[in-house]
Parts: structure tokens; sequence; C-alpha cells
């Protein structure tokens, strides 16, 4: 169902069939006096007294033959993530009672949140975040559109009229298409297309084939996707939003687009979710459109690494030792281990070739983060506790959580291989999570402040969440997003 918002400078009421108003949480509503509804107060106020409940969050009920009320109670300190679990529950309420069109008053709305000048957008944009469906495969979709008006008495603000939100939600929403889209359609070679459908919104991009790859001695990656007949990438998208040289802000993104574990080979119960292994990279590309959707005030790379991990006579063998673009040797003793050797040559390149202020990673890199934090974390493992904090704090406003996870010389030295530089996995057991950040961390070659962001708990829900509905989740959008709003602008 699709959300479509107008913004009008006054209405008929007679023509209205929801109105929707905010109250406080005794159900008092605000701003009713600048309302025809004013006439009919002592009606609505003993409706209210009989249905009102400490419990309820909203209470629908009879105007008139032909128009309903929806009072919406909001608690009195409110945070902007608050804001917009209120509007994702509003629309699970209305979608229930079968409601398509409703009105909202900038008076009532105002003087509820008046401290919150964000609060309708906020309200409006968690609405939105749970309304995403990807039915694009089905043969019978649901059609219904969703109505809302926003009334304003005067001017509408110039603010509600080029709403910041808008880039955000165009963002995670094509990250969460790229996530949900069959493996037999967004193939290394169809990513890389639609990746470099976003140089019409101002994004300088660059696709690395496999032949670029090769001179590069990005042996590492493309040892990865050496059994599929698609081919494997590596994309770079830059955004220049300050003129100034200062050091851009950078961003990298495992793009595994189907990971069969390779000749280490999942059982197909872990495999069936296997389209999802390449999240990390559509978090890093709706990041980047959101950047450049509403002009952010910074430079930013984001970097991803597009293969296929595939079983056939060209396949990497569990034994097989690979030259990275670093110039380290590894020694690929499980094939499922792969997102980690993409991530090795795309952490390096990035380092060298663009300096960045720091580079974040974000990778559904192993399961052992879902059993160490479940879905209501992601991993985050850091050699710099400053950008560590900014994370974590940018994490708890949106509500894409994050967990700081150790490092340490005695995990590292796990990963040593008595044949290479060093060994994909760790056979000694246990800190699953941490020795595959232990081995990323050794291609951050200069010491550049670096994170690494687990994800693989989620990327993906099959029950839905607060702000989702089931499927992907675009974790790591909104995190970044706001990390680069608060700290880098």
């Amino acid at each position: 169902m699709s959300i479509k918002i107008r913004h009008i400078k006054g209405i008929n009421e007679k023509n209205i069939k929801n109105f929707v108003l905010f109250s406080n949480e005794e159900f008092k509503i605000n701003g009713l006096s600048k309302l025809s509804l004013n006439k009919q107060a002592n009606q609505i106020n003993r409706t209210i007294s009989s249905n009102k409940s400490k419990k309820k969050e909203f209470i629908i009920f009879n105007h008139s033959p032909d128009q309903k009320i929806i009072l919406i109670k909001i608690k009195k300190h409110q945070t902007s993530t608050d804001n917009e679990k209120n509007g994702a529950s509003f629309y699970n309420f209305v979608k229930s009672n079968l409601l398509t069109n409703f009105t909202f008053f900038e008076s009532n709305i105002s003087e509820t949140q008046i401290k919150n000048k964000s609060f309708i957008e906020e309200f409006l944009h968690g609405m939105q975040l749970k309304s995403y469906e990807f039915n694009k495969y089905k043969s019978k979709k649901e059609m219904t559109d969703m109505n809302v008006n926003i009334v304003f008495n005067k001017k509408i603000p110039v603010k509600i009229k080029n709403n910041r939100f808008s880039s955000l939600l165009e963002g995670t929403n094509f990250t969460k298409d790229l996530v949900s889209e069959p493996g037999n359609i967004l193939h290394p070679d169809e990513y890389a297309k639609r990746i470099l459908q976003l140089k019409k919104i101002g994004l300088k991009i660059k696709v690395y084939n496999e032949k670029d790859l090769k001179k590069l001695g990005m042996g590492a990656l493309l040892g990865v996707g050496q059994g599929s007949v698609r081919g494997s990438y590596l994309v770079t998208m830059e955004w220049n939003g300050n003129k100034s040289k200062n050091k851009p802000l950078a961003f990298v993104g495992k793009g595994v687009c189907f990971d069969t574990g390779g000749y280490s080979l999942k059982p197909a119960r872990f495999m069936e979710d296997m389209t999802y292994d390449m999240a990390g990279s559509a978090a890093v590309v709706g990041l980047m459109k959101t950047l450049a959707l509403r002009k952010a005030k910074i430079n930013a790379v984001g970097v991803v690494g597009l293969v296929e991990n595939m079983v056939s006579g060209n396949a990497q063998r569990p034994g097989d030792i690979v030259k990275s673009y670093s110039g380290k040797t590894i020694e690929v003793l499980n094939t499922d281990a792969e997102g980690r050797l993409v991530l090795a040559d795309a952490l390096t390149f990035t380092e060298k070739k663009f300096k960045p202020k720091f580079i974040i990673d974000l990778a559904t890199l192993t399961g052992a983060i879902i059993v160490s934090l479940g879905s209501e974390y992601g991993g985050l493992f850091s050699n710099d506790d400053k950008l560590s904090e900014q994370l974590l704090e940018a994490g708890e406003k949106v509500d894409e959580k994050l967990w700081r996870m150790p490092l340490h010389k005695n995990f590292d030295k796990l990963m040593n291989s008595k044949n290479a530089d060093m060994q994909n996995i760790n056979y000694v057991g246990g800190a699953g999570s941490t020795t595959a950040a232990q081995f990323l961390q050794r291609f951050i070659i200069n010491k550049t402040p670096w994170a690494h962001l687990d994800i693989a708990g989620m990327a993906f829900s099959k029950y839905g969440g607060a702000l989702n509905s089931g499927g992907a989740t675009a974790y790591g959008v909104r995190l970044l997003n706001k990390l680069v709003e608060d700290n880098y602008e």
C-alpha cells in the first residue's frame, strides 16, 4: 500500500471523511478551538471519557454518519524515534480498520508538540517506513493508496515542502528493493548496472570489472567469484558535497549476491536466504543515494565488492592460497568464509585510493554474531573509540542499535596460517565474529580509524519490527545518515 501525502491550505471540513487529532496522555485534544469540531467539543469529550484507557494508543469513533474521529495519544517526552514508531503503529491501525483517507490539522499538530518542529514529518516517516512492501513479482497486487492530507491555516512552510525525510526514505527503500530481489535477477552484472543509474543524481561512479581487478591484483575478491558464470566487480561511488579538500568519509559494503558457501556448501535451510548476503553493500548504496538526494555538505565515498559464491569446476577450493590487493597471502580453509575475502581487497583499496577520514564497513559476515546478539543489535568492532561512540549514539537515536565487541591481539593470532600470511577462518573454535573482524583489521594498512559492522542478524526480518513489516530492513542506512548528519555536516 502506497502513502500519498498532500500539504494543503484550507479545506471544507464537511468533505473530510476521517479527522485525525493528537492528544495528550489523558486524551485531551489541543487546538480544537480552531476547528469546526469545537462546536461538538462536549460530545467529543464525553465520547472520549467513555472510551479512554491508559493502555489505548488510539481511539476511533463516529462523529457523524459519514465522518470518523481518530485520536492518537502522544506521551509528554517523546524522542524522534518514538514519533516514528507512533506513525508506524498508526499505519497498522488504520490499515486494519480499512481506512484509506484521513486528514491532519496543523493547529492541532503544532500545539501538541510545540517543542519539536519536526514532529509530523517524523510521524509520517514512520508510517512510510512501515508501509513498505516488496510485491514486484506477485501476479495480484494490492493497489489501494492511502491518502493523507495535512491542512494548514496559513502559508505552507518551505521546510515542509522540502521534507528532509523524503531523501532518507528513497535511500532506505532503494536498499530494501535491492536486498529483496532474488538471486536470479540481482546478480553482480545487474547490480553494477543499477548502481550506474545513480549517476543521474550526481554521484560519480566507476565500475572495475574482472580485467581491471586482475590488473590491480585483487586476488581475494576474484577468488570468491571465480566459480560463477557472472562477473565480479568493485564499484566506487563518490559524493562531493563539500568544495573543500576535506578527506572523504568512506563506507564499504559486502556484496555477495548469492552465497552457496562454495565447496564448503551450506545446508539447504541456510542457503535459501542467501540472496540477502549483499545487504551490507545495499546499505552503502542506499546511504550514498540518500546523501546525494539531500545534497549533504560532506565528501563521501561508497565502495562495494559484488560477487557470487557458486559451485562449479572453476570454483575456489578449500586449501587454495590467494594473494590480496595488499600483497598479503590468504589460505582459504573454508570457502563459506568468503565475505571477509571480498572486504579485504575493498578495504585496502579504499584506504589507499581515497585516504579517508575513517572507514566503516557493513557486512552480513558471521552467523556467530546472531548467536551473540540475536536480532536486537548489530555487532560493532573498531580500532577507534571516538568513531565507536559516534556510531553507538547514532544507532540509539534511530533505533538501529549496535553493541561494541572486543578486538585483541590474542584473537588475532588465531588467524595465522602455516602456509600463507593468514588463513580465512579460526579452526581453534569460538569467537567467530571477533576473529573475522581481526582478519579484516589486517587490511587497514595505515591505521585509518575503522569500524566493522556485522549486521547478519539485522539485515532481514522474517517477523517484522517496529518500523518495518518484515523482509529487508535496510539496517545501516538511517544509522549512518544520522552519524553523518550529527557529526560531520
